[in-house]
C-alpha cells in the first residue's frame, strides 16, 4: 500500500464486544479510514466503539438490525462518499488476521483484479482449527455458489474477508445485494453481471470458541430461493441482455426439455402404479429422451459459463 491509495476498512459489528476493540487497533496505519457499522448490536459493542480514540474511526449506527449485508452496504456507501479507492470488509470477531491485508490488496493495486477474497482452504494447518460444522457447510455450499455466481475458479466462496476497487463497486447494483447471510454469494453474482475480475488470496482464518451465528435450518429454508433468484438474475443480465449466445440457447432449450421429461415421466409412472399397467416403450422413450437432451444442454451451458468467467480487469 502507498500513501496515494485511500483504503477504507469496513467492519460490520454485531455481538462482537469481546473482540471489536482489538480488531480496530490491529488495522494497519496505512489504512486511511475505518468504518465500523453497529448493526443494532444488543451487547456493549456500540459503547466500546465510542470509547476507541482513533482519528480514522467512523462509527455508524443502525437503529434496526439489517444483517451483515445491510451493514456492509451502509459502510460501502460511506466509504465511497469519503473518496475511498479500495474498500475492505473485515468482520468484527477477530477471525480475519489483518497482518495479511497487504496480500489481499496487492492484486487490486497492481490492476490484476477488481475484487479479492480470502481462501482458508489453502492452509491445511489452519483448517484443523476450523469447526467441523463450518468445514462441512463451506464445502457443501461451494459448488452451488460457483454455479450461482459464475466464478468457477474460486473456492471458499462464503469467505467474508474481501476487498474491492471503488470504481467497480460503483457499478454494482447494491440494492440487489442480499442484506443477510447470503450477502457474499449475491455480491459475487452482481460482480459477474458487471464483468469484474475476482481473485482468491490464500489467507488462514483464526477460530476461537465463539459460536457461529449461521444456522443450518435458516440456510436450508432461505438459501435455495435466494440462489435461484440470483442465478436467474445473473442469467438474464449476462446472457439475455448483454450477450445472447450459445449458452442462452442451451438454457432456453435444455431447461424446458428437462422439465417436460421429468413431469411427463412422473405422471406416467404414477398412472402405471395406479392402474397396474406398465408404460409402453414409446412412453418411456418419450420421457427419457427429453431428460437426456435437457441435461446435456444444461451441462454444455455450464461449461460455456466456466470458460466465460470474467478475467479482464475493468478500468475505474
Amino acid at each position: 500500500m502507498s500513501a496515494s491509495n485511500h483504503v477504507a476498512v469496513i467492519i460490520p459489528c454485531y455481538r462482537v464486544a469481546s473482540a471489536i476493540e482489538e480488531v480496530v487497533r490491529s488495522v494497519p496505519s496505512s489504512v486511511s479510514t475505518i468504518i465500523a457499522v453497529d448493526d443494532a448490536s444488543p451487547d456493549e459493542t456500540g459503547a466500546i466503539l465510542r470509547g476507541i480514540h482513533d482519528p480514522r474511526l467512523v462509527v455508524l449506527v443502525h437503529e434496526k438490525n439489517q444483517g451483515v449485508g445491510g451493514a456492509m452496504i451502509t459502510g460501502y456507501r460511506e466509504a465511497l462518499e469519503r473518496g475511498a479507492d479500495v474498500c475492505v470488509k473485515v468482520d468484527g470477531d477477530g477471525q480475519m488476521p489483518l497482518e495479511h491485508l497487504p496480500r489481499l490488496l496487492e492484486p487490486l493495486l497492481e490492476g490484476n483484479a477488481d475484487f479479492t477474497k480470502g481462501n482458508r482452504f489453502h492452509h491445511v494447518g489452519a483448517l484443523r482449527s476450523m469447526p467441523s460444522l463450518r468445514l462441512i457447510g463451506n464445502g457443501g455450499l461451494s459448488f452451488l455458489t460457483k454455479l450461482v455466481s459464475g466464478y468457477w475458479s474460486i473456492f471458499d466462496p462464503t469467505n467474508g474477508y474481501t476487498a474491492i476497487r471503488a470504481g467497480v463497486l460503483r457499478q454494482v447494483s447494491l440494492k440487489h445485494v442480499a442484506r443477510r447471510y447470503f450477502f457474499e454469494t449475491s455480491m459475487l453474482a452482481e460482480l459477474n453481471i458487471v464483468g469484474a475480475t475476482v481473485r482468491d488470496v490464500a489467507i488462514p482464518a483464526r477460530y476461537g470458541n465463539e459460536p457461529s451465528s449461521l444456522r443450518i435450518g435458516h440456510v436450508l429454508r432461505s438459501f435455495p430461493f435466494l440462489m435461484i433468484r440470483s442465478l436467474c438474475r445473473r442469467f438474464f443480465w449476462r446472457y439475455m441482455i448483454r450477450d445472447f449466445n450459445v449458452l442462452t440457447l442451451c438454457v432456453l432449450t435444455g431447461l424446458p426439455l428437462l422439465l417436460f421429461g421429468v413431469v411427463f415421466g412422473l405422471y406416467h409412472w404414477w398412472r402405471s402404479v395406479v392402474t397396474g399397467t406398465p408404460a409402453t416403450a414409446g412412453t418411456t422413450l418419450l420421457a427419457a429422451l427429453p431428460v437426456i437432451l435437457g441435461y446435456l444442454s444444461l451441462l454444455i451451458a455450464a461449461v460455456i459459463d466456466m470458460i466465460s468467467e470474467p478475467g479482464q480487469s475493468r478500468g475505474s
